[in-house]
């Protein structure tokens, strides 16, 4: 794909809250080449605060692509995202590791916990980044680990619980720092049903009761049915989604 653009420029305007008409995240024309491979061809998108929405589509369709340029991790080749209006497309990599540390939470398909710390300390750490002393930082560790149903288990390693004990730390840590977006990349993929079933409760549970927004990628219909909506991503855009724009 060829485009001349304008250069970019990154908005600055201070966001404190969604857009006049609710919209937290919105994609408008992305488009994102890996070489030969074209994974995005024009897919928007508009998500509102506080909405669950699961993204899905066969492998290869581009729905990790996707979360990948909502959440700042992958700078689109053309087209626009915005979070809370600004401009996430325009903003350099220190920007947007900014905005991801401040605003985002991510629980991916593994955990990835640190396997050398415990539960406690797995979901300390975010918070310390974040400029919180230790003692409150371990105190609101704890708080969270208790409310994802994990009281008594802070001093265990990650290799000491069970599959789905260890996706809801995954969960605490992603939460704990109350951001605004959770983007879950095949949270329950590695799970049985019995404990994809567990997790997927108490993450619907939490981010509900903290107005958190959530961004779920999965091929597992169960998983859809546990949110507000569902939006079908086919070879790079995005077909037939109630509620979905299509670029």
């Amino acid at each position: 794909m060829t485009s001349t653009t304008a250069p970019r420029t990154t908005s600055l305007i201070p966001a404190p809250g969604a857009a006049p008409d609710g919209v937290v995240l919105r994609a408008r024309d992305v488009h994102k080449s890996f070489g030969q491979t074209h994974a995005l061809r024009g897919a928007g998108l508009d998500i509102t605060a506080g909405e669950a929405v699961a993204i899905m589509g066969p492998s290869g369709s581009g729905k990790s692509t996707l979360l990948h340029c909502l959440a700042g991790v992958l700078v689109p080749d053309a087209g626009t995202v915005t979070f809370k209006g600004r401009e996430v497309h325009a903003m350099d990599e220190q920007e947007r590791s900014a905005l991801r540390l401040a605003n985002f939470g991510f629980v991916f398909q593994f955990g990835q916990l640190l396997p050398e710390l415990t539960a406690l300390d797995n979901v300390t750490v975010p918070l310390l980044l974040g400029g919180t002393r230790r003692a409150a930082a371990l105190r609101q560790a704890e708080a969270w680990l208790d409310r994802l149903g994990l009281h008594g288990l802070g001093d265990k390693l990650p290799g000491e619980l069970s599959g789905g004990e260890a996706q809801r730390v995954a969960v605490a840590r992603a939460l704990a720092t109350e951001p605004d977006v959770l983007f879950a990349d095949e949270p329950t993929g590695s799970l049985d049903s019995l404990a994809a079933e567990q997790v997927m409760t108490v993450l619907l549970e939490t981010v509900r009761a903290s107005g958190t927004t959530l961004v779920v990628i999965t091929h597992d219909a169960r998983t859809a049915a546990y949110t507000d909506r569902t939006v079908i991503v086919r070879d790079g855009r995005i077909s037939g989604a109630p509620g979905s724009v299509v670029a």
